[in-house]
C-alpha cells in the first residue's frame, strides 16, 4: 500500500491512500475491513492507467471516529466523499466498494449523482430502501417452515427484522447495547481470524445447518475452538487488521450498522434509481450478499453489467483479486478508458 496522508473533509481527517494517474477510483472497504482490504488493487487499477484513491473510511484505522452514533449515517458517510473529492478538486469518480462500502457505493448516485461517474459492486447488490436483510433469499432460510414474511418498504427495516431473526441475528444484536463490541474488544484476533474464512459450504448447505446459522448470529458470540473453512488472511495480514482495530475498537465501525432506522427514513423520498454506468460482482458462495440477490437489480440498474466469481465467499477481492482486477479493469476500460 501507497503511504497515506491525511485529508480534511466533512470535518474529520480521512487516512487516505493514493497511486496513478487517470480516471479516478475510490476504492470503500467494508466491516471489518480497512484501506489495506484492497492492498491487491491498488497497484493493478494504477498500473492500468487509474488515479486509485483508498481510504480508511470514517472511524476505520487511522481515520478519526467521532464518538456519536448517528455521525457515522449515510449523509454523513456520502459527505465524507463528496469532500475527498473536492479536496483532491475532483469533479467525479467511480466507486467500488465491497460489503458495507457496497453500500456506500451506490448510496451515492442516489445522494450525490453529480459526483459519480459509475459504480462497482463488490458482493453487495443494491437492494433499495435498506431492505438487504430482508431479501426473500436470506428471510426464506430464517423462517420456519411454512411462515412467509414480505417486506413492507414503508416500514422500518430494523423492526422488520426483529420479526424475521432471532436477537442474536449480528444486525440487531449490534443495535441493542454494546455486548458485541464489548466480545470482539476483547479478542480482536480472534474476531477478525473466525470472520475472514473461506472454503465453506454452499449456499444450499448453508440453509440446512442449526437455526442460529440461518438467523446469522456472527458477532459477539463465543469463538469455536475450531473455525470452519480455512483462513483468508496470512498470520502477517491478520497481524494487521489486528493491530489496527486494537487501537479503535469496533464501535466505531459498529455504529455505521446503528444508523440503518435513521438511514431508511432520510431515503424514503429519495428515487431509488441508479442512474449511473454500473458492475456487479458476485461471489459464487457468499450466504449472506447472495448473487441470486442480484436478479432484479436492472430494474432499479439500468445500466448493468453482472459477474459471479466462482469457487469464492465473501472476501472476494482478497480470495479472487486477480479475478476481481481482471472483471474490473475489463469494464473500466470500455466505461471508462484511459486517456
Amino acid at each position: 500500500m501507497p503511504t497515506p496522508r491525511y485529508i480534511k473533509t466533512n470535518g474529520i481527517r480521512l487516512s487516505v491512500h493514493e497511486a496513478g494517474a487517470g480516471p479516478a477510483i475510490v476504492l470503500l472497504h467494508g466491516f471489518p475491513g480497512l484501506a489495506y482490504s484492497w492492498r491487491h488493487q491498488v497497484s493493478a487499477l494504477a498500473a492500468a492507467g487509474y488515479r486509485v484513491i483508498v481510504p480508511d473510511l470514517r472511524g476505520y484505522g487511522r481515520s478519526d471516529a467521532p464518538a456519536a452514533v448517528e455521525s457515522y449515517d449515510i449523509d454523513h458517510l456520502t459527505r465524507d466523499l463528496v469532500g475527498l473529492l473536492n479536496a483532491l478538486h475532483l469533479e467525479k469518480a467511480v466507486f467500488m466498494g465491497h460489503d458495507w462500502g457496497g453500500i456506500l457505493a451506490w448510496q451515492m448516485p442516489l445522494l450525490h449523482a453529480d459526483r459519480v461517474a459509475g459504480v462497482i459492486g463488490i458482493n453487495t447488490p443494491f437492494i433499495p430502501h435498506w431492505m438487504l436483510w430482508l431479501h426473500p433469499d436470506l428471510v426464506a432460510a430464517a423462517l420456519p417452515k411454512g411462515r412467509r414474511f414480505v417486506a413492507d418498504l414503508r416500514v422500518d427495516p430494523v423492526e422488520q427484522m426483529r420479526q424475521v431473526y432471532s436477537p442474536n441475528m449480528y444486525v440487531l444484536m449490534f443495535q441493542s447495547g454494546k455486548a458485541a463490541d464489548q466480545a470482539m474488544d476483547r479478542d480482536p484476533r480472534g474476531t477478525l481470524r473466525a470472520s475472514y474464512r473461506k472454503n465453506l459450504m454452499t449456499n444450499a448447505a448453508w440453509d440446512k445447518l442449526e437455526p442460529e446459522v440461518a438467523n446469522m448470529e456472527y458477532y459477539g458470540q463465543p469463538l469455536p475452538e475450531v473455525l470452519p473453512g480455512k483462513d483468508v488472511l496470512t498470520d502477517s495480514e491478520l497481524d494487521f487488521y489486528s493491530g489496527e482495530f486494537a487501537q479503535t475498537g469496533f464501535t466505531p465501525a459498529i455504529n455505521w450498522y446503528r444508523n440503518l432506522s435513521r438511514n431508511w427514513r432520510a431515503g424514503l423520498a429519495v428515487d431509488q434509481t441508479i442512474r449511473v454506468p454500473s458492475l456487479m460482482l458476485s461471489a459464487e458462495h457468499d450466504v449472506v450478499l447472495r448473487p441470486s440477490m442480484v436478479d432484479g437489480m436492472k430494474d432499479v440498474v439500468p445500466d448493468l453489467e453482472r459477474h459471479v466469481v466462482q469457487d469464492c465467499w465473501h472476501w472476494l477481492p482478497e480470495e479472487k483479486p486477480e479475478e476481481l482486477n481482471r472483471l474490473a479493469l475489463s469494464w473500466l476500460r470500455r466505461r471508462f478508458p484511459p486517456g
